[in-house]
């Protein structure tokens, strides 16, 4: 026979509760993301998707990269832009700081997430990667999470290949782009790097470039894909195959 305990009014067979949070710590999914976001859109989306995940009751930690050298945006003049998108073309490297220790416990899934630089993955990742690559990635389960203007399959080609080197196991990508469609989008992002202003109403490229970066409805769009990735992962399914359309299509829960 149990024994009847009262906690916060409500009765329980003393053992059975505990049993079931030991069961259910258990069970728990844990996923590590890793970012780096240099005007905030990728952090934008990462917001959506954790929202997401977390609805699925999936352990989520954060670690968001932070460059030795402080780098800034906007990045302020056109000759400057011009240097550093030259830079990042030859995948410049940018130092970044030591992460948590907790980083290189053991993760069910790691996200490592940033923007396209050039077709490339951003330098404080490629960093990343020269100096905890091995220890972070080998042996574990790796979703590339980019945010770009559109020209995101070199970044991830070449993501894929350097996370294989480090001996992990890539799945397939979630891809947000830039809903602006081209040439204003890479026209309004050039001149946003570069200080100005493209989306303001008082200028010539408003009517063709309204906003910069993603839309609330992508945010809403990464929430659906963070809960539909941790519906997956509780259950055990595997991640072998695309879940989500690459890009990520807006507007829609059937897109999803």
């Amino acid at each position: 026979m149990y024994n009847c305990g009262i906690l916060s009014d409500r009765f329980f067979v003393n053992g059975t509760l505990e049993s079931i949070l030991w069961f259910m710590t258990l069970n728990k999914k844990r996923i590590l993301i890793i970012s780096y976001s240099f005007s905030s859109q990728t952090r934008n989306l990462l917001n959506g998707l954790i929202e997401g995940l977390e609805k699925s009751a999936v352990e989520v930690f954060w670690e968001q990269l932070t460059p030795v050298s402080e780098l800034r945006f906007p990045i302020g003049s056109i000759s400057a832009t011009f240097l550093m998108m030259m830079q990042t073309f030859l995948r410049k490297r940018y130092p970044v700081q030591a992460v948590n220790p907790r980083c290189f416990d053991q993760w069910d899934l790691i996200i490592l997430a940033g923007p396209t630089w050039s077709y490339n993955p951003s330098g404080p990742v490629l960093s990343l990667l020269d100096r905890d690559g091995k220890r972070l990635f080998e042996g574990k389960v790796v979703l590339p999470f980019i945010s770009c203007r559109g020209y995101w399959r070199v970044h991830y080609f070449g993501l894929r290949r350097l996370l294989r080197g480090c001996g992990a196991k890539v799945v397939a990508p979630v891809v947000f782009s830039h809903p602006t469609p081209e040439p204003w989008r890479t026209i309004g992002v050039f001149l946003k790097l570069a200080g100005k202003v493209p989306e303001a109403g008082s200028s010539w490229i408003h009517r063709f470039y309204p906003k910069y970066g993603h839309s609330r409805e992508q945010v809403e769009d990464s929430r659906k894909v963070g809960f539909e990735l941790g519906e997956n992962i509780m259950a055990g399914n595997s991640l072998d195959r695309p879940l989500f359309a690459t890009p990520v299509r807006s507007g829609g829960e059937e897109d999803l």
